[in-house]
Formats: C-alpha cells, structure tokens, sequence
C-alpha cells in the first residue's frame, strides 16, 4: 500500500448495497487515453475544492491512480491493457472515476469499458440527462428534457458472443439453430451467415428495474418507463418488460401504479407517494423524447436501447460534452466521462472536461457529498452563463469567451472557492 493510500480509508456498503463513506475515503482514478490526461487534469481540482469548501476541510478525497488502456500498455507491456491489480483495487476500494479508454481492432479486449462492467458486475449504466442554460441544443425546447436512463449493462448483444461470418463455428451454431428452423416450418439462414447470440435473464433484468424504481423513489421522480423491443423480440426484450412489471408488483406494489391502474381505477390521480409504472417500443420512445420529453423521468432499458437512447437525449441537449455516465454495482460503482478518446486533441488542453466534471458530481452524490456536488453543479452552471467555455461551445455561442480545458476548469473551481467566502 503507497503512502498516499495510508492515508485515507475504504469505503463500507450496508446491507442495501450502499456505500458507507469514511471522511477521507479513498477513490480510486484511471486518467484514460487520448484527452484523458487533459480532462483529468482539469477536473481533479474542481472536485478537491469542492469538497474542501463544502465541509470547511473535515472531509477530503484521498486519490489513488489505476493504470488502464494505452498507459497501462506503455508500463506494463502490450497485453496489459487492463492489469488484475486494476481490477482488484476498484473492487477493494468500491468506487472510482474515469477519463475515456480506447481498444485497438481486432485485438485484446472487445471493449474495455465492456470489460470494466463485466468483470466488476457493474449492472447498472446510469446516464441523467439535463439541460444547462446557454449551451447550445440543436432542439427548440431542450430545458423539458430531464431524464435518467437506466441501462442494464452485462447482457444483450454487448455481452459479446458471436462468430465470424463462414467461420466453422458460426456454421455449427447455424446447423442447428437451422434445423430447428425446420422442424417448425420457418425458413432458415444461410451458412454463410454471421451470428451473434442476445442473452438476457430474469436475474439481471429485474435486478436492473429493480435499481430504477428505488432511485426514482428516493430522488422524488414520478415514472420508471420500460423501453423495449419486445413487439419484434418477443423472449429477450418482450421478457424484459414483463419481467420489469413483475419486479413493480412483487417488491413495491404499495409504490407503484401501472398506466392502465391509472386510467381505469384511479381516474388519472397518482396515489400520494407512488410512482408510474409504464412501457414504451424503443422506436417510439426515440420519437417520444423529442416530442414530449417532460413526460418520461426514469427510463429502465436493455443494453443496446440504452446506448442509443442515452447518447441521443445528450445531444438534445448540446452532446456527450455535458453528458455524465455511472456503472454501479451492488458492492462497486465505476463513474466515467461518456465520450470517447478523441486522440486529434489529445495534449492540446481544448477540449470540454464538463462530461468527466458532471460525472465527478454523480459519485459525489452516490457518496452522499450533496453538498459538494450542488457546490459544482452551480458552478457549471454560472461559467457557462457567463459565457467561459471551451471551443466545442464557443464556436456555437455568440460573444462567448473561448478558453482552454484547464481554464474552464480553473474557472469553475474560481467560483467554487468565492461563494464559500
């Protein structure tokens, strides 16, 4: 154990997987690839003194660093993209941050961030969804959208399991999936075909659902919304919703009302302290945050359907630059900038850090740091008002103030620091 990490502590979880945070916990960070190291460097300082002014220095974060992507292959060696210790220590210490990682084609891990959740069973991708005033959106009304995806993270297609097209194993999984084909009488698929596999369980879809209704619960939303595909995929995505409705009658029927309840027992009046329960086809649901997004609050979904839902409300929004992101387990939370390495301005201190800065206000609010995290939130938000912002706004902004990475993060730890005076 390093000096550094002597000095804090780890962090406990209850019986209700919660974590129990020590006043200098220890929290672990994988800089990441590309813009990584610059977003990084920008975002530290801004949670540090937000912790610092929020509890007057009882409180502080003790940082400890992981290797993981192109770092961790420049020390370590080409097949240590993601070294066991990495892993170990997450788990050890329970919650970490990171910048974005890359996976090079055709080699090593499918997806590092896939892995990440995997390995660590992660389950729940949770992406909120929010406008902040002034920054450009491509959409008329982008302050109705204010929405929490709830992606379910270690199965359906991400779970990875498919054959190369003509590849011998492809072609004995498609023998036998053609002969049963036959024996109903459907038609069946060429063996030249590739194939995938698209798992999906009782235990990690309701355990998903499950997650959604307590977060809407406890943080006030009034709908949990089952996005599927379940009119075409009738066991995977149609069992997800019946299995979603299931978790709502059997763990929390005095918290939960179906829209059908609604219309035909209680006259479209909400019981005091309940929350909708209602279901979407994900196609529709794509036309239903444009057109009517103050409608939707929590949405509770399959892997894929999520990864699109997410990054398309973000851009309604003005992009993945202001989109936060968090993969949380029952004993493990990972949070993470959302978008990707970018590795054309990798060392030029110019692109936003808001997506890394706004996911460090999610683990500060999943430590129960509120304070801390509202301290941030605010300042963002009068920054960005103030017209100080990186290129990827500024160009969009008329008489906006175009600054570095490390410039907007130092003026958002500025105003961090003057409203504690």
């Amino acid at each position: 154990m390093s000096e550094n990490e002597r000095a804090g502590q780890i962090i406990e979880w209850d019986v209700d997987g919660r974590p129990v945070v020590p006043d200098k916990p220890i929290i672990s960070f994988i800089e990441g690839d590309g813009i990584g190291p610059d977003i990084w460097a920008a975002a530290w300082p801004v949670f540090d003194a937000a912790v610092r002014q929020a509890y007057g220095g009882k409180r502080r974060i003790i940082w400890h660093e992981l290797l993981a992507g192109e770092k961790a292959q420049k020390l370590r060696g080409p097949d240590t993209r993601l070294p066991e210790r990495t892993l170990e220590d997450i788990a050890r210490y329970g919650i970490a941050i990171k910048g974005p990682l890359t996976t090079p084609v055709g080699s090593g891990f499918r997806s590092l961030n896939v892995a990440l959740r995997q390995k660590l069973d992660l389950y729940a991708c949770v992406r909120p969804v929010r406008y902040f005033q002034d920054v450009p959106a491509p959409v008329v009304h982008p302050e109705r959208v204010d929405v929490v995806i709830f992606r379910e993270n270690t199965e359906d297609v991400y779970a990875g399991v498919e054959w190369e097209a003509g590849s011998q194993d492809a072609q004995e999984v498609l023998k036998f999936i053609n002969k049963k084909l036959k024996d109903s009488g459907s038609p069946t698929i060429s063996l030249k075909s590739a194939v995938g596999i698209k798992p999906m369980s009782e235990f990690n879809s309701r355990r998903l659902v499950r997650r959604a209704i307590q977060y809407a619960l406890e943080t006030g939303r009034k709908s949990v919304t089952l996005v599927h595909k379940g009119n075409i995929m009738k066991y995977t995505e149609g069992a997800f919703r019946d299995w979603g409705y299931r978790v709502a009658l059997e763990e929390f029927p005095e918290q939960t009302v179906t829209e059908t309840e609604l219309s035909e027992r209680l006259n479209g009046q909400i019981p005091s302290g309940c929350i909708v329960i209602k279901d979407r086809i994900a196609d529709a649901m794509f036309q239903q945050l444009i057109l009517r997004p103050e409608e939707y609050s929590v949405i509770a979904t399959p892997n894929l359907n999520g990864d699109y839902l997410s990054d398309a409300a973000a851009a309604q929004v003005g992009g993945l630059g202001m989109a936060p992101g968090a993969n949380i387990g029952d004993r493990c939370a990972l949070f993470e900038a959302t978008h990707g390495t970018a590795p054309k301005y990798a060392g030029l201190d110019k692109v936003n850090p808001s997506s890394l800065i706004l996911s460090g206000v999610e683990m500060l609010k999943f430590m129960g740091w509120t304070e801390a995290a509202e301290l941030i939130v605010s300042a963002v938000t009068k920054t960005i008002a103030q017209g100080i912002v990186t290129y990827d706004l500024a160009r969009q902004m008329e008489g906006a103030q175009e600054v570095k990475c490390s410039e907007f993060g130092a003026a958002i730890r500025e105003i961090i620091v003057k409203a504690a005076r």
